[in-house]
């Protein structure tokens, strides 16, 4: 069966450019330049797994062309991963079937608390749309064969998740520190996609330095990196990597056999 992973957003917070029109060090006559915010779509035929809800889930479902939806994991609780959710009520209405909802303690209870009317019923007009379920460490899908591994990394001050998919695929946008005991989960995996906030030190992001200094001791095949700041030409920050880096754009499709 043929999976295919698409990073819908590979921007920072305020994507690129920011809401006053301004790119930064971006060079805006290049498309790969143009980022909405983190999220990701794991597909199979008839199947469609998507990982956060950005504020740009609208405009990254149109521009992909993605009609149907399964479920729906998420990373952590902040703005930029969440705040996007209500744009999935379409599919609720399409299906008259709840979307299952994956997620950590931390992020369910931000979830419930911030949009309770997805979940529960608050009123006779609006059923909620989606349904909430504790994320384990492992689900599986479509007869085992998509597999789903999940642990947590730290995030700042909070932690986040990071993903493995068959473990071919490591997924992890927002983090700041993999603890080496999670190393052999994401030991040499075909593809490593990972924040890689901005050349400057970040205390809730890695950097440029950081993560290179990281696959030297995973040894992925393919590093992407994503959660790019404006500071973060796609052009000269590709010309600044090893041949087994590339920086991460929007619409950006990976295969998996």
């Amino acid at each position: 069966m043929k999976l295919k992973f698409t990073i819908l957003g590979s921007g920072s917070s305020l994507g690129v450019p920011r809401i006053d029109g301004n790119f930064g060090n971006c060079n805006p006559n290049n498309k790969k330049n143009y980022r909405t915010r983190c999220s990701a779509l794991l597909s199979a035929k008839n199947f469609n797994l998507l990982i956060d809800t950005s504020p740009d889930i609208r405009h990254q479902f149109l521009q992909n062309k993605i009609k149907s939806l399964n479920c729906v994991f998420y990373t952590h609780q902040h703005a930029d991963q969440t705040h996007g959710i209500n744009d999935l009520r379409y599919f609720y209405l399409k299906t008259r079937r709840q979307i299952p909802v994956y997620a950590n303690k931390a992020t369910s209870k931000f979830l419930l608390n911030s949009f309770e009317y997805c979940f529960n019923n608050t009123s006779s007009f609006y059923p909620p749309i989606m349904k909430l379920f504790n994320l384990k460490k492992k689900h599986t899908f479509l007869k085992n064969k998509i597999i789903i591994k999940s642990f947590d990394v730290k995030h700042g001050s909070i932690n986040s998740v990071c993903y493995t998919i068959n473990n071919k695929i490591a997924y992890a946008s927002d983090v700041s520190f993999i603890n080496k005991k999670n190393y052999s989960q994401i030991y040499k995996l075909k593809y490593f996609i990972i924040d890689c906030l901005r050349e400057e030190t970040h205390p809730s992001h890695y950097n440029l330095d950081q993560i290179l200094s990281l696959i030297k001791e995973i040894k992925p095949e393919i590093t992407i990196l994503t959660n790019l700041h404006n500071s973060l030409d796609y052009e000269k920050l590709k010309k600044k990597l090893p041949k087994s880096v590339f920086p991460a754009y929007d619409g950006m499709k990976l295969f998996l056999n």
